[in-house]
């Protein structure tokens, strides 16, 4: 949790800022004047959240990615210019998301995020990651935890997408509205609301305990009728993901759908749960990346990030779910 409220609002800042210090208040801004974030994977999600983060007014944004700019990525991701195919991404990104916002320091950093060590993440208040391996979110989601680091991942394939959240523990203040009635001289009762700030706690569980669900036992059960079929097409994405080092490819459609549904009929089995939870028509729509997707998916996310680090409300907690199969965002809470 961001407990600093940071450097004062220099009179160039109000001005930018006014509506969003009107909507969520001085102290509001000024954390997010003092955050600074790492946004990790640079594909049309990523760019989504780079570019509201940096508009927000974080205090600097580093984006990290080792990949190169291909075909799909200047599709998606409105930051890297057509003209920068096989560039770094990261590099490619730096100037349209800094050309955002002036006052936000934008730095690229081309590495690789597998090779990073532990002291790396502990220079940032949020950690935001896409396109990473399961092995290396959960990795990563352990050294947050641990320093007490902000933790967002999320993702996006063809038609589908998630955000997870992990901030430990969360401290917020909430408006709540107070009805009252009184008796007036004249007999009569008038009822009176008032506002009062409330502060507020929510405990949030690491991404390897929302992922190693048993959905044997009785608890779990009992939800499993309830659980968006969402939740394990990730699972079976993630475990493409760390069988074949990428992601679904259009270019080898034919094969990758095959791929796609053998591993959820091993997952399925595996994790006890019955193959028609997951209709095999999702192997179909998590190809490339829609833009439209990004927008809605990544627009969640940095939303996420911005009440986390202002403390004004409750972030999701802890997954949230989009997908064209049923058209509409779900938050999903696995794994308490």
């Amino acid at each position: 949790m961001i407990e600093k409220q940071g450097e004062n609002i220099t009179e160039d800042e109000a001005a930018l800022y006014d509506r969003q210090i009107r909507l969520w208040g001085l102290d509001a801004q000024k954390r997010l004047r003092a955050s600074r974030v790492l946004v990790a994977g640079l594909c049309g999600l990523g760019a989504e959240v780079t570019k509201n983060l940096v508009l927000s007014g974080v205090k600097s944004i580093t984006m990290l990615d080792h990949r190169k700019v291909t075909q799909i990525d200047v599709c998606a991701n409105f930051l890297a210019p057509h003209d920068s195919l096989g560039k770094n991404i990261a590099e490619a990104s730096k100037e349209r998301a800094q050309i955002l916002n002036p006052m936000v320091q934008v730095t690229a950093d081309t590495d690789n995020i597998v090779d990073k060590n532990d002291e790396y993440f502990t220079q940032f208040d949020v950690v935001c990651i896409s396109r990473c391996q399961r092995e290396h979110l959960v990795r990563i989601n352990n050294i947050c935890n641990q320093n007490k680091i902000l933790f967002f991942a999320g993702d996006v394939f063809g038609m589908f997408g998630y955000t997870f959240t992990d901030v430990q523990e969360h401290h917020y203040v909430e408006e709540v509205k107070e009805h009252k009635t009184v008796k007036k001289q004249d007999g009569k009762t008038q009822t009176n609301e008032t506002t009062k700030m409330v502060k507020r706690v929510e405990t949030f569980y690491p991404l390897s305990q929302a992922l190693d669900v048993d959905w044997t036992t009785k608890k779990y059960a009992s939800q499993l009728r309830r659980v968006s079929p969402a939740y394990f097409i990730m699972h079976i994405i993630m475990e493409f993901m760390s069988l074949h080092g990428r992601t679904p490819d259009p270019a080898h459609r034919k094969e990758d759908e095959v791929e796609l549904l053998t591993i959820k009929n091993a997952l399925m089995d595996k994790m006890n749960i019955p193959q028609e939870k997951v209709n095999n028509n999702f192997a179909g729509i998590v190809f490339g990346q829609m833009s439209p997707v990004c927008a809605i998916v990544g627009g969640i996310l940095a939303q996420e990030i911005i009440k986390t680090v202002s403390q004004k409300d409750p972030p999701n907690n802890n997954f949230f779910f989009f997908s064209t199969l049923d058209g509409a965002g779900v938050v999903e809470c696995v794994g308490h």
